[in-house]
């Protein structure tokens, strides 16, 4: 159709005197509606109610679509880049409206698997793609500070649930007069339930809309004013070639750093998921009560939420001064004591439960937003948008692995509800391990070799 041309690459290229800081509004304006995803829990015991099911049954829902979040990203990340940036959002923005709307039409009619196929694969389809699309744009737009360029963006994922969980409670309480926003224990019907996700699919829509019609790729050759990218070969690790998404699967570069993001991952969900809970466990006294309100609980969770979006930022940033390698050290060593003491001393004190805590979560942040541009360092900017979409399946395997870790224990432990903080200590262990392998990935990265390095550089020229 000649009216969806204007998606195509070639239209969206910038003419002279574009701000290129035009473009990580447009990259936010995806992921603070994709990190939508991260606000499931606000109205999983609503569904749980309505379609009579349990906890397990209706969590499905939430793993369907991470999991596709990764398969969609790495089969489909090539297709990005030989389409663009715009085409991908507007694909992406179309999954995960439709996402919505099936889910909405599943829980109308009671048939959850409705609500799997909606919410799960179609809208994990576009939670993929909307994800890695603007990826290597940023990068190719902010040569000189790649950190803190995919860190603005990835910064609205994790922040995504700050917004939406606020909304979807008010909009419950909008379509259902018997559900109180302000208590955690209400429960919405089914009607709400169908109103949200449709009023979600289609506001979301519109929102991509304005990141998919102001994002552009800079003119070939462009770079930024007074920038010399001599100074940025210099530094270690960082490639003057390129490399192909098909040839960097073939490293041991990309292999240790899949199993470094696995590991952080997998460390930062295991609090993540069990995030409520796990403060009032660890504060249960005697008398099987919690010194923690359910209130306080829920504000923990929001407070774990801005750590894991300002990491995201704050550390992305931090990594384009002293590189990429050194911060995933930082990440996963510290990460090894943090984790540590919160198994020995978390219990002690809630400022100190909640400062540990926060310090994790803020470094699981701070491994996604930094991620692209360590592979842009180890693997120029060719297919760097591809390769961040295979390395995703390692989130897709942390996605299942945190939490069978975290919960595998707890249910040798006991029942929720009556857990203490010593019930936790062999999940948490078990996580200092993982940091550890994790850690020994890391610095086991080199430079990648020269044979994997693109022969032509016309072609990547043209592919840019």
């Amino acid at each position: 159709m000649a009216v969806l041309s204007i998606l195509d690459r070639e239209h969206t290229i910038a003419p002279p005197g574009y701000s290129r800081w035009l473009i990580p509004p447009a990259a936010l304006a995806v992921h603070l509606c994709i990190g939508q995803a991260y606000a499931t829990s606000v109205y999983k015991t609503s569904m749980v109610k309505h379609f009579d099911s349990s906890q397990t049954a209706v969590g499905v829902v939430f793993s369907i679509a991470i999991v596709m979040l990764g398969l969609s990203a790495a089969i489909g990340g090539t297709w990005v880049e030989r389409n663009g940036p715009r085409k991908a959002m507007f694909v992406a923005a179309c999954f995960w409206a439709t996402g919505f709307l099936v889910g909405a039409l599943g829980i109308g009619t009671g048939q959850l698997w409705l609500v799997y196929l909606g919410y799960g694969v179609i809208g994990g389809i576009g939670l993929g793609i909307g994800y890695i699309s603007p990826v290597s744009t940023l990068i190719k737009w902010f040569p000189d500070r790649p950190g803190l360029a995919t860190g603005l963006a990835i910064m609205g994922f994790g922040g995504g649930a700050l917004v939406a969980s606020p909304l979807s409670r008010q909009l419950l309480g909008l379509y259902d007069s018997n559900y109180d926003p302000n208590v955690s224990t209400s429960v919405a019907g089914g009607g709400a339930l169908v109103g949200l996700f449709v009023t979600l699919g289609i506001g979301y829509f519109v929102i991509m809309m304005f990141g998919v019609f102001n994002i552009r790729v800079p003119a070939e050759g462009w770079m930024p004013e007074g920038f010399d990218p001599k100074t940025v070969q210099q530094k270690a690790l960082v490639t003057t070639a390129n490399v192909s998404a098909a040839n960097a699967i073939k490293t041991p570069q990309f292999w240790f750093l899949w199993v470094v993001l696995f590991c952080n991952v997998t460390a930062g969900i295991g609090i993540l998921e069990q995030a409520s809970p796990m403060i009032q466990d660890f504060f249960r006294g005697d008398s099987g009560k919690s010194s923690v309100a359910v209130a306080a609980a829920a504000g923990f969770v929001g407070l774990l939420s801005i750590f894991n979006m300002a990491g995201r930022f704050g550390w992305s940033t931090t990594s384009d001064l002293i590189g990429r390698k050194p911060i995933y050290a930082m990440y996963l060593g510290v990460g090894i004591i943090a984790y540590a003491l919160l198994a020995t001393v978390g219990h002690t004190s809630t400022v100190v439960f909640v400062l540990l805590a926060a310090i994790i979560i803020s470094f699981y942040g701070g491994g996604f937003a930094t991620v692209p541009a360590y592979l842009k360092d180890l693997f120029g900017t060719y297919q760097v948008g591809a390769i961040h979409g295979r390395l995703l399946t390692a989130w897709s395997a942390a996605g299942i692995a945190g939490p069978l870790i975290i919960n595998g224990f707890l249910d040798h432990e006991g029942k929720p509800g009556t857990l203490t903080a010593s019930a936790y200590r062999p999940a948490l262990f078990t996580m200092v391990g993982v940091l550890a392998v994790g850690f020994i990935a890391n610095l086991l990265i080199r430079s990648v070799a020269e044979r994997f390095h693109e022969k032509s550089e016309t072609t990547v020229e043209a592919a840019q």
